[in-house]
């Protein structure tokens, strides 16, 4: 298919451009160092002819990417698991809207479940340019189905690049019958409290056809719970979060970016579940006609709504809500161990944590608010 040239600069790449860039990758040693590290004992030689016999950015998702995230779930978990029983209709093309934990395994992790669930396709991801920190990177998301978020860009270039992304996304899931996963906000939410911003769901109906619902119901979106039992980044952001009490103007470094992503690849995140919603398409059609202001803050109160009911809970989750609030109320899910072993855990991130004026009960409850905060959306999603 051929894709229009407006959309040379940000989309992945088209199968007739992976052979030269496998060739790139292979010769950047930078890219030979990670690969001998996630794949100690494979020989350069052998990784290359498995990687040229790829035909499609696909095909080296099933090839490699597959078997590597599996390797991480079984490593550095207790074990996956993907409810998608929303979305049966795997003729569709969805548009994945999900709260956003980690950059690399959000969509990583979504992509395995969807292959595992029997989707014949897996997600093109929308990855901002502030973490392409190496030439290498690039390349590699953009095999990996990647389209580029451009974040480093003037204020005047903003609107035009944002109808550009949208238009892309459009033409992604309705003529090149690709899923679509993108964050439901800019970044992730260092205090887990999870919200959509109305300007990705503006950002989404920019592009399309016909009225604001006609372009959002071409889409299908899905909101998508993401639930890490731990975060391996918690103690980052915690560390980050007194920084920015601290220090004015605080904003992290490109070497923080990437012990970030490293972090969170490889850092233990114990229980993980994945949930999607059903397809927001029916309610859509209800908020048509609102004055624009309205629709987009009922638009991103719905999304939020599918991801907070879907969450799943685990005993940190009840724990920190009842710690943080002075109460017992979730004390049915969690036993006196669970809270042992909690404490136990609070204390090692603590550990981690390495400033000059370490404020830790400021850290602590940080982190308890990273805990508590899906199991009090939750609840108040339940009761709405």
């Amino acid at each position: 298919m051929k894709v229009p040239a407006e959309f040379d600069e940000v989309r992945p790449y088209n199968p007739e451009e992976l052979p030269q860039v496998f060739d790139e990758l292979l010769s950047d040693p930078s890219f030979q160092a990670v690969v001998s590290h996630v794949m100690p004992g494979v020989p350069l030689e052998l990784i290359a002819r498995r990687l040229r016999a790829c035909r499609t950015n696909l095909d080296v998702q099933k090839a490699f990417f597959h078997r590597l995230l599996h390797d991480i779930m079984d490593k550095c978990s207790d074990g996956f698991t993907m409810d998608t029983r929303s979305v049966t209709d795997h003729t569709r093309n969805y548009t994945f809207v999900s709260n956003h934990r980690d950059i690399v395994l959000d969509p990583g992790f979504l992509s395995v479940g969807l292959i595992d669930n029997g989707f014949p396709t897996t997600v093109e991801i929308a990855i901002g340019d502030n973490l392409l920190i190496y030439p290498w990177i690039k390349k590699l998301v953009r095999v990996n189905k990647s389209f580029i978020v451009q974040r480093s860009i003037s204020l005047r270039q903003v609107l035009e690049s944002s109808a550009r992304m949208s238009r892309y996304i459009h033409f992604a899931v309705t003529q090149k019958h690709e899923n679509v996963w993108i964050a439901q906000r800019e970044g992730r939410a260092k205090d887990s409290n999870d919200r959509t911003q109305e300007s990705v769901l503006k950002m989404l109906a920019m592009g399309g056809e016909g009225d604001v619902v006609d372009r959002l119901l071409e889409l299908n979106i899905v909101p998508t719970a993401l639930s890490y039992e731990f975060d391996p980044c918690d103690f980052l952001k915690a560390k980050e979060m007194q920084q920015k009490r601290d220090i004015p103007g605080f904003k992290k470094s490109r070497q923080d970016d990437l012990d970030n992503m490293q972090t969170g690849i490889f850092g233990y995140k114990g229980r993980v579940n994945f949930v999607t919603a059903p397809c927001i398409n029916p309610q859509l059609e209800e908020l048509r006609g609102l004055p624009k202001n309205e629709f987009f803050a009922r638009l991103a109160a719905l999304v939020d709504r599918g991801i907070h009911a879907n969450y799943h809970l685990y005993p940190c989750n009840y724990i920190a809500s009842d710690w943080l609030e002075g109460t017992t109320a979730g004390a049915a899910h969690y036993t006196e161990e669970d809270c042992r072993r909690f404490e136990g855990y609070l204390a090692k991130k603590l550990s981690l944590i390495d400033l000059p004026d370490k404020d830790e009960a400021f850290l602590r409850r940080c982190l308890l608010v990273m805990y508590a905060n899906p199991a009090i959306n939750h609840r108040k999603a339940l009761e709405a």
